[in-house]
């Protein structure tokens, strides 16, 4: 296969951002040890990577992207029937421009939250467990929940394969996080619209911050707008065709005990059209309670002070699920008062 590792062309701030190829992990041929020594690199030095070779179909994607522009185009009267309140403690559905904060910032984005789909009978749903329990989908475009579904199905394949290769890449067996930590994983997806924001305003579309679980993979229009944090600068992340954009998230951080990075990143859409993303979260099991790897040393600093929220991904004591509740209820402070108002007894 030669080098898993290439770097994105056209210019010098894109040099930190691999693309790898992982269709040894698609197809089970190749050289799946290079792939995982590619992965732990970026995994180490930069948090983000692109992948190609990787297997789903762009008419997928493009699909996804031509049914989420007729939702967005359509009133908010009309898209407020699936907003999020309706969804209660299963945090699914829309929220309009300004509706998530970041730092107790409004965002400049609107959204829908997807999960995986639980019925009523659902342990988990019974018990009202946020963040799951039944998706939301608009009466229009009708064929939106086929293809989201479809879509997220082919996410959570993928996403178990990269892991897979970071696995590798740490020395580990390839189904390790499959069999323990995402045997039974919380997944989560977004589809976001970044109004156009002139770079003269000085508004984001999202502020910094960091994922909360282990992975996240990104599918981005053609308009551009990430960027992520490497040593201290901010660099874009544009979009390559072919490719997904991944990043890592805190709980790979706490699990390699700082050798891996949950790099910060941001949003910024300074083009003259909305921006359209697809990120998918691959988080560990909410029952989760993620120890750090014998293979790795206790880290030296927790790196609090130099993180965008000062607080340590290694210091708290408790379950996933534990975790990120307390970080989503903080971007959205209101669903989560009137949440837990459902759930006390």
């Amino acid at each position: 296969m030669g080098n898993p590792v290439h770097h994105v062309p056209g210019g010098e701030s894109m040099n930190d951002v691999p693309i790898i190829d992982i269709s040894p992990l698609v197809d089970g041929r190749g050289d799946l040890r290079g792939v995982g020594e590619a992965l732990e690199f970026a995994c180490r030095e930069v948090g983000f990577f692109y992948i190609e070779g990787h297997g789903v179909e762009a008419a997928l994607l493009s699909r996804l992207d031509e049914l989420s522009r007729q939702f967005f185009a359509r009133s908010d009267a009309d898209k407020a029937e699936i907003a999020m309140a309706r969804a209660g403690t299963a945090w699914r559905g829309w929220f309009p421009v300004g509706g998530e904060l970041t730092s107790g910032v409004p965002d400049l984005k609107e959204g829908l939250y997807f999960g995986v789909e639980l019925n009523s009978r659902h342990p988990r749903v019974r018990s009202c467990t946020p963040l799951h329990g039944a998706n939301l989908f608009p009466r229009e475009p009708a064929d939106m929940r086929p293809v989201v579904l479809a879509y997220f199905d082919e996410m959570a394949k993928l996403a178990q394969r990269v892991l897979g290769g970071i696995a590798l890449g740490l020395g580990l067996d390839r189904y390790w996080f499959e069999r323990g930590l995402t045997s039974d994983p919380l997944m989560l997806f977004r589809i976001f619209r970044y109004p156009s924001a002139p770079a003269s305003e000085g508004r984001l579309g999202v502020g910094e911050h960091t994922d909360y679980g282990l992975l996240t993979i990104l599918g981005q229009d053609q308009h551009g707008g990430l960027q992520v944090r490497v040593r201290n600068s901010w660099i874009d992340a544009p979009p390559v065709p072919g490719t997904f954009v991944c990043n890592l998230g805190d709980m790979l951080e706490r699990l390699t005990g700082g050798c891996f990075r949950s790099t910060p990143h941001r949003v910024r859409n300074v083009s003259s059209a909305d921006r359209l993303s697809f990120p998918f979260f691959l988080d560990p099991s909410w029952d989760a309670v993620i120890e750090r790897l014998p293979i790795v040393a206790r880290p030296v600093n927790d790196g609090a002070a130099e993180r965008w929220d000062h607080a340590s991904v290694h210091g708290f004591t408790g379950t996933y699920g534990d975790y990120i509740l307390s970080k989503v209820a903080k971007v959205f402070p209101d669903l989560a008062a009137s949440s837990q108002g459902a759930t006390s007894p």
